[in-house]
């Protein structure tokens, strides 16, 4: 695993953890709706990613593209957690800069797998 690789890894456990203690905040009737499908994508997510580290050629490829979907998923559950305001601006700030590093580390993985 190179350096890029790791570091992913690394950030999304921080970012796993925040959001599994923010969420406990969240309003409890949506505990089974919204905030269940908002940390699915983020777990589903960190899946994808594991798989993609155990897969090679096209399947890790498949699994980088899951995994960016997922990503994709966890920036529209977040986006709506900021308008009904069960996040902060500050809050949906820092977790934003969390998730676009996921997308850049992501992405450079993306294009080194591409040149192989």
């Amino acid at each position: 695993m190179n350096n890029e690789e790791m570091v992913i890894f690394t950030r999304l456990e921080l970012l796993l953890d925040w959001l599994v203690q923010k969420t406990e905040h969240f309003p409890k009737r949506y505990r089974h709706t919204i905030n269940q499908r908002l940390l699915d994508a983020a777990f589903d997510h960190a899946e994808w990613l594991y798989r993609a580290q155990a897969y090679h050629g096209r399947k890790r490829t498949d699994a980088l593209h899951e995994a960016d979907a997922a990503l994709n998923r966890l920036r529209f559950y977040l986006r709506l957690a900021f308008r009904w305001r069960w996040l902060s601006q500050g809050q949906y700030e820092h977790v934003s800069r969390m998730v676009a590093e996921q997308g850049r580390l992501l992405g450079g993985w993306m294009r080194a797998e591409n040149k192989r």
